[in-house]
């Protein structure tokens, strides 16, 4: 791919003569933009940006601003030579004769045989289209003449201009996306730094106060939702009265500027419906489970107290998202080189359709020696599309594929040496018998040598069975896509089935996977030996399982809401400049959603960075409890490793000492 592909075919529109639009140091580096000499050949937008309009693709500087015909510029030449020197900007570079007749111009196509008012979207001119009182129209005209003597109506570009409409609206939405991060991006910063701080400071806090924290964060969620409902009911009755609040979202239909839809009552009210849902579920998750809940903060205590001797784990995810950066950048910079690694294919572009030789290969070196200008005259060689017939062309879909699977193997890897470090780190705590005094020195670096040294190919077999399903999922939605809308109803149950199988069975893989790596981190045995160990284990302890540990993934699940909620009701306040304080250094934003979301979002990710190291822990820990309980039973000779407080709290009976 590095050796064949050339990403400037992507940076770059390229012409009818396979220059690049923009680039510099050529003749086209103050022509930045593709223009089309006749659109009308183009069926669709999709047609224009694979570059494969049957039509001369000029760069030029800037897109035609006014309605124009080569005729009207000839005829007028003499005395308005201003026009011609406008018009000749959309010529053929060097072409400067406008006393040759229309036919020969056209024919050669030395000139668009018309110009019409323009705009650049991803570096093309697309027709300037807008709809005055609902007629389609262009420049706020609705017809315009086609530079063959005809008059025609501005509908008539819909086939070529298909979707430009809504193309050009989210253009417009994509642009003040971008003008409000351009604003606000260190106010987003603040934001995600102030989510770690608190994410740190819970986590911190969480050693000596892990109950009283969590029944804080318990109600604290409760109380955000509680008063988003109130929010919900406020602005639903001060939309009260107002015209145009009792329209609903199906009357108004999509608008790009989301700010109408909270002028509408039906709005707030289906917000403050979903609210009440999520409030009740929660309310009746917490009366059902509470004992086993009380179960899981005593296990979460002594996380943190692990946590508290090796505070360095909660940094390693820093490591892993680097790891996985790296893996990414990898993969998007092959596919890109991949993608681009045709080469330029010109073809036989001729006016006449009888033409034999019409949309054949050509050689634009050799073209005017041959007869085909004879047979078909005003038939030119042009830049059609990158590619290639040989055999490394025709096999760049595979070539992508396998680059796919290679980025899903090396990224599941990095995880798995994240997973399997953490775990050697806390499980050293866990079996060390005078806490803290026999824990190693450096225990996280201490755990990764090990991983690095003893365990790669277990953690590698593991992100390869991983990586093998992902990869059959990443097809399967491809062929889904690629057959929607012509496969009966047999083919689109056949294909939800098989997506829906290979989704559980990751999610069973990543399950099987994580505990195979704690016992490898435990034992050191490979890969298929621990994932038997670890789930013969668990599956002897299923009901602690299942009380203990997803009880802990949803009260770290309801911490992360409370941080992405808290950091994200804060935001809330500052973009709309609710904070007297704050009111004046508030930016002024075209949509205060945008932050907002970026802040939520981010402090989710910043708070589930930190809250994976603690399930790491509390899921070694379990694990490591479960195998202490079968290896020992307390006595002198097999004392228990555990701390006191879980002799305590978990399998009081099993811990007596077994009678001989």
């Amino acid at each position: 791919a590095w050796v064949h592909g050339d990403p400037r075919k992507v940076i770059y529109p390229t012409d009818s003569y396979g220059q690049f639009c923009g680039q510099k140091g050529t003749v086209n580096e103050n022509k930045t933009i593709l223009f089309y000499f006749n659109i009308l050949k183009c069926a669709s937008p999709v047609v224009l940006i694979n570059l494969q309009c049957p039509t001369t693709q000029l760069c030029v500087s800037k897109c035609p601003d006014r309605f124009a015909t080569y005729i009207d510029v000839q005829a007028s030449y003499r005395y308005r030579p201003d026009q011609w020197s406008y018009f000749r900007e959309f010529c053929k570079p060097g072409f400067n004769n406008p006393r040759k007749s229309v036919a020969q111009v056209l024919r050669d196509e030395d000139c668009p045989s018309m110009i019409i008012p323009s705009r650049p979207f991803l570096k093309r001119c697309f027709p300037d289209f807008s709809t005055k009182n609902g007629v389609l129209t262009v420049a706020n005209q609705t017809t315009f003449k086609d530079g063959r003597g005809k008059t025609r109506n501005v509908t008539d570009l819909r086939e070529a201009a298909n979707g430009i409409n809504n193309v050009l609206d989210a253009r417009s939405v994509g642009m003040k996306i971008f003008e409000d991060y351009a604003i606000s991006w260190y106010w987003i910063l603040i934001g995600l730094f102030i989510a770690m701080v608190v994410s740190l400071l819970f986590l911190v806090l969480l050693r000596f106060t892990a109950g009283v924290l969590f029944w804080i964060f318990i109600f604290g969620v409760i109380g955000i939702i509680g008063y988003g409902i109130w929010h919900c009911y406020w602005e639903y009755d001060h939309l009260k009265g107002i015209p145009g609040s009792d329209l609903t979202v199906y009357d108004i239909g999509f608008q790009t500027d989301f700010r109408v839809y909270l002028q509408l009552r039906q709005t707030w009210l289906a917000f403050m419906i979903i609210l009440c849902l999520v409030e009740v579920v929660i309310i009746l998750m917490l009366i059902f489970l509470r004992n086993r809940i009380r179960i899981a903060i005593a296990l979460l205590k002594e996380g943190s107290r692990a946590i508290g001797y090796i505070m360095s784990t909660l940094f390693y995810p820093i490591v892993t998202f680097v790891l996985i950066a790296i893996c990414i950048s990898y993969w998007a910079v092959t596919a890109v080189f991949l993608a681009t690694s045709g080469e330029p294919i010109y073809k036989v572009m001729a006016n006449q359709t009888l033409c034999k030789y019409a949309n054949l290969t050509c050689d634009p070196e050799t073209f005017n020696t041959t007869n085909v200008t004879k047979l078909c005259p005003g038939a030119q060689c042009t830049f059609a599309f990158y590619g290639g017939e040989s055999l490394y062309h025709k096999y760049i879909f595979i070539f992508q594929l396998a680059n796919a699977f290679v980025f899903l193997w090396l990224v599941n890897f990095a995880i798995a040496l994240g997973q399997c470090t953490l775990a050697g780190a806390f499980a050293s705590y866990y079996w060390a018998s005078r806490k803290p005094a026999d824990i190693p020195l450096w225990p996280l670096f201490s755990s990764f040598g090990r991983a690095i040294r003893y365990h790669t190919g277990s953690l590698a077999f593991g992100a390869l069975i991983l990586a093998i399903v992902q990869l059959i999922r990443v097809i399967l939605e491809y062929l889904d896509h690629k057959l929607k809308g012509r496969q009966n109803s047999f083919t689109r149950f056949l294909l939800c089935c098989l997506k829906c199988c290979f989704w559980c069975l990751e999610k069973f893989l990543k399950f099987i996977n994580r505990n195979a790596y704690i016992m490898i981190a435990i034992y050191g045995k490979n890969f298929c030996t621990s994932a038997k160990e670890a789930f013969f284990l668990l599956m002897r302890n299923v009901v602690r399982v299942a009380v203990l540990d997803k009880v802990t993934d949803f009260l770290l699940f309801l911490g992360k809401i409370l941080v992405a909620g808290g950091v994200g009701v804060l935001a809330f306040f500052f973009f709309t400049q609710r904070i007297p304080v704050f009111a004046q250094e508030a930016p002024t934003l075209n949509y205060y959603w945008v932050p907002l979301l970026t802040v939520i979002i981010g402090s989710y990710l910043v708070a589930h960075g930190f809250f994976s190291v603690y399930a790491m822990c509390v899921d070694t820990l379990f694990l490591c409890f479960c195998e202490d309980l079968e290896r020992n039973d307390g006595s002198t000779a097999k004392p228990y490793f555990m701390s006191a407080s879980l002799h305590r709290i978990l399998g009081k009976k099993e811990l007596s000492p077994k009678k001989a």
